[in-house]
């Protein structure tokens, strides 16, 4: 619920209290958001606080280049609709724990993760062989295409160079664990990035992230839909991401999307998030470059074996 709100130069600040506690936001958890639970939706430049004072959101309208858009959207879009996942769980509203009755989403993982593959253990495990002590391994789409993987980084720096100069503080902390690992995206503060087509998330916080840094949202859609809207729920406000916006939130704090409305054939909403996994940090730190070479040279070995 919006307290109050002010304007500042071109954006306006607003400040929110909870429309609930903590035991029923508890209770939604891993539920579906409908559009009448959200009381304002925001689709212009503004900075959202807390009534305590916290920094929730910081958001920013068209500031992305359109070439680092259309370089990422072109090079990802096939592989980001064509790799589907059951290993969203909860997210997708389900409530199983089986990866193999949990939904199948377009949600994919770029960059690198901290989890060896199914494959990897499967033939470590048929050759007698025990896992590795740094599981931290390059995902497919890296491994495959690596040459379209480059033509993201245009995109993946722009969202590093905002992230810097709205949010310096939580930025400087999490470029610090960045700069000690080889395993990261180019010169930024991420390690990871997670791509979702069409995906409405269920009420979740983001785990695995680096809980000092602050979360980060990008969209790029073609064709047309409505809804969508990336919204914190006990606090009843949502915001309008669309082509070339940048929303930086904190991600800890709920948060889902709303339901998404296809209106043409070819419509997309294609959501980009980056960020450092902590385990990816933990596991690297403090490690070379030609470790990291080397380490990828023997995981990528593993399959072709």
């Amino acid at each position: 619920m919006i307290e109050r709100k002010e304007k500042k130069g071109k954006i306006m600040l607003y400040y929110v209290k909870k429309d609930y506690d903590d035991e029923k936001m508890a209770s939604l958890m891993n539920t579906m958001i409908k559009p009448n639970a959200i009381d304002y939706i925001i689709d212009h430049n503004a900075d959202v606080y807390t009534n305590d004072g916290k920094l929730l959101l910081r958001f920013r309208k068209g500031l992305l280049k359109k070439h680092a858009v259309d370089d990422f959207y072109n090079n990802v879009i096939h592989f980001a609709t064509t790799s589907k996942s059951r290993n969203r769980g909860s997210t997708t509203g389900s409530k199983n724990k089986s990866v193999w009755t949990n939904p199948e989403v377009m949600s994919n993982i770029i960059g690198y993760f901290d989890k060896l593959s199914p494959i990897h253990k499967y033939l470590l495990k048929q050759r007698g062989k025990v896992l590795p002590k740094i599981t931290v391994r390059e995902t497919k789409f890296v491994q495959d295409h690596p040459d379209k993987f480059k033509k993201l980084l245009p995109l993946i720096s722009e969202i590093d160079y905002y992230y810097k100069k709205f949010i310096p503080d939580k930025y400087a902390k999490q470029k610090k664990k960045a700069n000690q690992t080889p395993f990261r995206i180019g010169s930024t503060s991420f390690t990871t990035i997670t791509t979702n087509v069409n995906f409405q998330t269920s009420i979740h916080t983001d785990k695995g992230d680096d809980p000092e840094g602050f979360g980060n949202l990008v969209v790029i859609e073609s064709g047309k839909y409505s809804g969508g809207e990336t919204c914190f729920p006990q606090y009843g406000i949502g915001i309008n991401v669309r082509n070339g916006d940048v929303l930086y939130m904190d991600v800890h704090e709920p948060h889902a999307n709303l339901p998404i409305k296809l209106e043409t054939p070819d419509a997309k909403r294609l959501s980009i998030v980056c960020y450092l996994r902590l385990s990816i940090w933990k596991q690297t730190k403090g490690k070379t470059r030609k470790f990291m070479e080397y380490h990828n040279k023997t995981i990528r070995a593993i399959k072709k074996s």
